[in-house]
C-alpha cells in the first residue's frame, strides 16, 4: 500500500477552488486500490472531525482565522499531523505531496524527519504567487524566498504547466531540481440542466441576459487577471452583446477603484452577476455564452480556462505562455495594446457558423486529448506507484 499525504488544499469534498477540485478528483476517480490518500482539511472550528471520503482518510486541521498567514500555519500544522500519523501507524515508503510553496523556510527540518520513515516529499509549485498584486512587497519577497527553498529541498516537483516547469528548471538550475509535468484536469461532460429548468430561467431572467448572445468572464476579481483591460476594451467595442462577469466583488477595494477608472457602471452591457457555486448551472452558463474572455496572467494551467475550452464555443485568451500552452490553435489571442481585444470581440460576433463550430471542436478536442480528469488521475497514479519515474 502506497500512503500519500496531501497538504495544502482546503479540503474535500470540494465546493470550489483549483487544488480542492484536483484532490477531490484524485480521490473519487482513483483506480489503483494500492494507493491510500490522507487529506488535510482546513477548519476554523476548535472541534475537529476525522472522516472517510471515497476511501480517503480526511483529517480536519483547526487554525485561527488570522488573514494571509493562516495558509502558512495550516500547512505547518498539516505537516505535523502527517508526521504524527506516520509514527502512530508505523507507515513507511510513502509520499508527502505539498500543494504550493508556502512553507519553504520550514521545509528542511520536516524533510529529514519524513526521510527517516521512507517518505519522499513532493511539491506542486503552482503559479507565480510572488507576482500577485494583492500582496505587499514584503509578502511577495517571502513568497519568492519560500519558493526557492521549496524547490531546493523537495525530492521531486510536479508542475501543472510546462511553462512553470521550464521556469523552475531555469530559475533554480543550481539546485538541479527533479521535475515532471502533469496537467490540471477538466470535467468534459455537458451540463445536466436544460433551458426550461427553473434555476436556469430564473438566473437568466434575473440578470436580463439572452442565451447564446453574451460574452463571459469567470475568475477571481484581482488585477493580475486583467479585468481593467478586458472591461475597457469591451466598452470601446460597438457590439450590442452583454459582458457577463461571474466573480465575487463583495468588500473588494479593486472593484471600486476600477469603477472610478473606467466608469463601467455607466455601460448597461457590463453585468457583474456575483458568484455561481452551482457547478451544473455554471457549466450551462459557459455552454451558452457567445464567447469566453480569459485574462489570467499569473499561474500555471488555470481551471477556468480548461472549463471554458471544454464548454464554451469561442475563447478569447490573453496572449501569454501559460494560456497558449493549454489552448494552442483552438482560440483567439489578444494583448494589452489598445484595440487588440476590442477588435477580437468584434470579429467574434461576425464569425460564420462553420467557423464557430470548428473552433468549438478544436477546443473540446484539446481538453479531451490532454486535460481530461481520467488522463490526469491516470498519470498521477502511475507516478505515485513508480511506473513512470
Amino acid at each position: 500500500m502506497k500512503n500519500v499525504f496531501i497538504i495544502g488544499s482546503k479540503g474535500i469534498p470540494a465546493n470550489y477552488g483549483g487544488f480542492e477540485t484536483f484532490v477531490d478528483n484524485l480521490v473519487t476517480r482513483r483506480i489503483n486500490k494500492n494507493i491510500k490518500y490522507h487529506i488535510a482539511c482546513m477548519t476554523f472550528d476548535k472541534e475537529v472531525k476525522h472522516y472517510d471520503y471515497n476511501g480517503a482518510n480526511c483529517q480536519e486541521i483547526s487554525i485561527p482565522n488570522i488573514g494571509g498567514a493562516k495558509a502558512i500555519l495550516y500547512d505547518l500544522k498539516s505537516l505535523k499531523w502527517a508526521l504524527k500519523t506516520i509514527k502512530k501507524n508505523k507507515l513507511s515508503n510513502g509520499i508527502i505531496y505539498i500543494l504550493a510553496c508556502r512553507v519553504g523556510p520550514f521545509l528542511h527540518q520536516y524533510i529529514t524527519r519524513f526521510h527517516r520513515y521512507g517518505f519522499k516529499v513532493w511539491v506542486n509549485p503552482d503559479g507565480h504567487e510572488w507576482k500577485r498584486a494583492k500582496w505587499s512587497k514584503p509578502v511577495r519577497k517571502y513568497w519568492k524566498f519560500s519558493e526557492r527553498l521549496m524547490v531546493k529541498n523537495a525530492d521531486f516537483l510536479i508542475c501543472d504547466s510546462k511553462t512553470i516547469e521550464k521556469y523552475i528548471a531555469k530559475e533554480y538550475r543550481k539546485y538541479k531540481p527533479e521535475t515532471t509535468f502533469i496537467a490540471y484536469g477538466a470535467d468534459i461532460t455537458a451540463s445536466g440542466l436544460l433551458k426550461n429548468d427553473d434555476k436556469v430561467r430564473n438566473w437568466y431572467e434575473n440578470f436580463n441576459i439572452t442565451l447564446d448572445e453574451y460574452f463571459l468572464i469567470v475568475g477571481r476579481f484581482v488585477p493580475e487577471n486583467n479585468f481593467e483591460t478586458m472591461i475597457r476594451e469591451f466598452m470601446s467595442s460597438n457590439v450590442r452583446n452583454d459582458l457577463v462577469i461571474v466573480t465575487n466583488i463583495e468588500k473588494n477595494k479593486f472593484y471600486e477603484e476600477l469603477r472610478q477608472k473606467t466608469r463601467f457602471d455607466t455601460d448597461p452591457r457590463i453585468k457583474f452577476v456575483g458568484t455561481v457555486y452551482d457547478q451544473q448551472l455554471l457549466k450551462f452558463i459557459r455552454e451558452h455564452a457567445l464567447a469566453y474572455i480569459h485574462g489570467h496572467s499569473v499561474g500555471g494551467t488555470n481551471p477556468s480556462l480548461l472549463e471554458a475550452l471544454a464548454s464554451t464555443k469561442i475563447n478569447l485568451l490573453y496572449n501569454i505562455g501559460f494560456n497558449r500552452e493549454v489552448a494552442q490553435n483552438s482560440s483567439f489571442y489578444w494583448d494589452k495594446a489598445k484595440g487588440s481585444l476590442s477588435k477580437t470581440i468584434t470579429r467574434t460576433t461576425s464569425l460564420a457558423k462553420n467557423d464557430k463550430k470548428r473552433y468549438d471542436q478544436l477546443s473540446e478536442n484539446q481538453v479531451m486529448k490532454y486535460y481530461s480528469w481520467e488522463k490526469i488521475v491516470g498519470d498521477y497514479e502511475m507516478i505515485i506507484t513508480g511506473e513512470n519515474i
